[in-house]
């Protein structure tokens, strides 16, 4: 990691270098420089230097740093984004997706959601993740045969998409620069664009609106949700459900018997790196919305009380607690029961609360938690515990695990009983009973876990088995980096784990595993940071295929691509084709990149 006061180039003018450093290490450097021993959490300033400062521009006015970059000026932002860059405005603007890239005709409505499909983040309400036979149309035979069938760059973009979701022959994604595409499933071309307030980054549910339309719902990093006509694009409403300034929507809404369910989180916990910013007061929540007109239906908070002042800090900044707890995941619907499972994270100040760290219960009709397991009490962390001004109130202690459930939990069958399978950032495993308030029946370490993963974005489960990726990285550790590992479901007992690839001669090597699992009958596809889609048999773990996306494409859309990192979305397998993301530049993203792969056999 380069630290940010070297950072400089001879095309930027010297008062911008000096200003630039500054206000980087001044506002940004908690979550983007990990030259002091903290793990960051935004693309470091090597990665951010391969890009144009009207990329990062665009970033702090209108992507996902826009509330981050509030408080400072136009010309501040400008002098950031010349000084991140090395480079001076100017140059080429961004590519700008032609004209060319539309599909040309009009393409028949999608007649039902039924079917061949992959909807939603875990493809069934219950977040499996696991595609059946009949829908991916791919067996482990056929994975050695599968070829690139086209590439489409995300203009502008420095990351890769969210989850692709195939509905009616439509790859529908968003991006962090705020943009939803409909796509033409075989060729890739463009149905439709929308752009929405801020970066999207949970994955579209596609339901029925009324009467013959259906409706794509997502939500942004702003906190706005969203419904717009899955044929068409057409805005058909917009509904923001949270108004802290730090509110976004990272996992996925859930839809079900025409209620939309959306977990709210927040970043407001890498703001504490700054003394001055008044830590903290944003609650995390899940809300039901009426999927035909967006009114709330209810709200629950994850914190039952509302902040109140703790204090002061040594600048004199007001601190408040309690706060956090926030759902980064896409809830489990269990209509039997009729209840919402989902994770929670950390509390960002004090006082710790019962609900952080935990799998909570809450009732669809009412959004009352009917139970909440907790696996880590007193988790208080934000962005100042490892730092010099850390203050005993909003960190009381600076080793604090921040062991969120950011992954989505899911509800499977076990010997003929109900279990539910939720693995956390400390790399820890759980199966609980959710007919005795989720009451531990086993756990299991999947490897090591730190403030980057442990278990990050999904595991995948079939019938037998759990598949649980794991994303710590320490290269002096390579037996305990980037295991893939599986579970049975019963008794928690470890099938077989992998061993992470070899670096060989790759410049970008981090062979570890944040990126959600996918699974189809006899096997497990899994990704790497550093770019490599890898098929595993499900039964020995064995290696079926590889494809190495760290690369440069041409493009279907004509726009400039290449792959990286992959995070967060993990493979889409449908009609015997396999689409996936690569390129991410947040949170440990090693390689960035702006492109979404198609797959299919010749």
């Amino acid at each position: 990691m380069v630290s940010c006061s070297v950072v400089a180039a001879a095309a930027v003018p010297l008062h911008a270098q000096q200003d630039g450093a500054y206000l980087f290490n001044t506002y940004c450097a908690i979550c983007h420089d990990g030259s002091s021993g903290t793990e960051t959490r935004g693309p470091s300033p090597d990665v951010m230097s391969q890009m144009t400062p009207e990329h990062i521009l665009q970033v702090l006015e209108s992507g996902v740093m826009k509330a981050q970059a509030a408080e400072r000026s136009r010309a501040q932002r400008r002098t950031l984004a010349e000084y991140l860059s090395r480079k001076s405005f100017g140059g080429p603007p961004p590519d700008l997706l032609p004209r060319s890239a539309f599909c040309s005709g009009t393409a028949p409505p999608i007649a039902s959601i039924a079917g061949v499909a992959w909807n939603g983040w875990g493809v069934d309400i219950a977040n499996t993740r696991f595609q059946p036979a009949a829908a991916a149309q791919l067996t482990a035979a056929d994975v050695p045969r599968l070829k690139l069938k086209w590439a489409f760059g995300y203009p502008g973009a420095a990351s890769g998409g969210t989850q692709p979701v195939v509905v009616g022959n439509r790859v529908y994604v968003g991006t962090a620069e705020g943009d939803l595409y409909s796509l033409d499933a075989k060729s890739g071309c463009v149905r439709w664009t929308f752009q929405a307030e801020a970066g999207i980054r949970s994955a579209v549910s596609i339901g029925r609106f009324t009467g013959n339309t259906l409706a794509a719902y997502f939500g942004d990093q702003s906190a706005y949700v969203y419904a717009v006509d899955a044929d068409t694009g057409r805005l058909l409403w917009k509904k923001r459900i949270d108004d802290n300034p730090r509110a976004a929507i990272t996992g996925a809404p859930a839809l079900s018997d025409g209620r939309l369910y959306v977990p709210v989180s927040s970043r407001e916990e890498s703001q504490v790196g700054d003394p001055r910013y008044p830590c903290c007061r944003f609650r995390g929540s899940m809300a039901a919305l009426d999927a035909s007109t967006g009114k709330v239906l209810w709200k629950r908070y994850t914190i039952g009380e509302e902040a109140h002042r703790l204090g002061k800090n040594s600048t004199g900044t007001e601190l408040w607690g309690p706060s956090g707890v926030p759902i980064w995941n896409a809830p489990t619907v269990d209509r039997k029961r009729n209840v919402l499972y989902a994770g929670t994270g950390n509390n960002y100040s004090t006082p710790a609360t019962d609900a952080s760290d935990a799998i909570v219960a809450f009732d669809m009709k009412s959004g009352r938690i009917r139970w909440i397991s907790q696996v880590s009490a007193n988790d208080v962390w934000n962005g100042s515990c490892r730092l010099p001004t850390r203050n005993d109130m909003v960190c009381p202690d600076a080793d604090a695990p921040d062991a969120d459930f950011s992954a989505s939990p899911v509800l499977v069958e076990a010997n003929g009983r109900d279990v539910i399978l939720a693995a956390n950032k400390a790399g820890t495993l759980y199966a609980l009973d959710p007919d005795k308030q989720g009451r531990v029946l086993w756990h299991q370490q999947t490897g090591k876990g730190n403030t980057g993963g442990g278990v990050m974005w999904g595991v995948a489960v079939d019938g037998a088995n759990v598949y649980v990726a794991n994303a710590y990285f320490n290269a002096s550790e390579p037996e305990a980096t980037g295991t893939l590992s599986a579970f049975e479901i019963d008794r928690g007992r470890q099938v077989w784990s992998t061993t992470p690839p070899p670096c060989g001669t790759r410049k970008a090597c981090k062979p570890s595993r944040a990126a959600a699992v996918t699974a189809l009958p006899g096997m497990v596809l899994s990704a790497t940071w550093d770019g490599r889609l890898q098929a595993f048999s499900s039964q020995s773990g064995t290696l079926l295929w590889e494809y190495d996306t760290a690369h440069e494409f041409q493009t279907v859309d004509g726009v400039k691509a290449n792959g990286g990192s992959m995070s967060n979305a993990g493979a889409t397998v449908v009609g015997g084709m396999v689409f996936t993301n690569s390129g991410y530049s947040h949170h440990g993203g090693l390689v960035p990149g702006n492109v979404l792969l198609a797959f299919g056999i010749d």
